[in-house]
């Protein structure tokens, strides 16, 4: 029988980190675009449901929740969850 781990590895754990930190990683050359409308939706999602997925960045570039990001500068949320892939 294998034995279950006891916790996360490092990678996997969700950290909080402040918005400004996140903001520096957001890449200009993302190739998905989130018009306005579709942010203020995500927003909405945020202020009803909480930020449910984390923002992942992998050496402290933005690789997923490019939309979750901008939701969270409009609503000027301090900090924002993110998984870390790589330091």
């Amino acid at each position: 029988m294998s034995r279950k781990p006891t916790s996360l590895p490092s990678a996997q754990r969700i950290e909080l980190r402040p918005l400004a930190e996140v903001l520096k990683g957001r890449q200009a050359n993302n190739a998905k675009r989130h018009p306005a409308d579709q942010v203020q939706r995500i927003a909405g999602s945020i202020v009803s449901f909480g930020f449910l997925s984390p923002i992942l960045l992998d050496h402290g570039q933005v690789i997923a929740g490019h939309g979750r990001l901008a939701a969270a500068e409009l609503l000027e949320l301090e900090p924002v969850p993110v998984v870390v892939l790589a330091a």
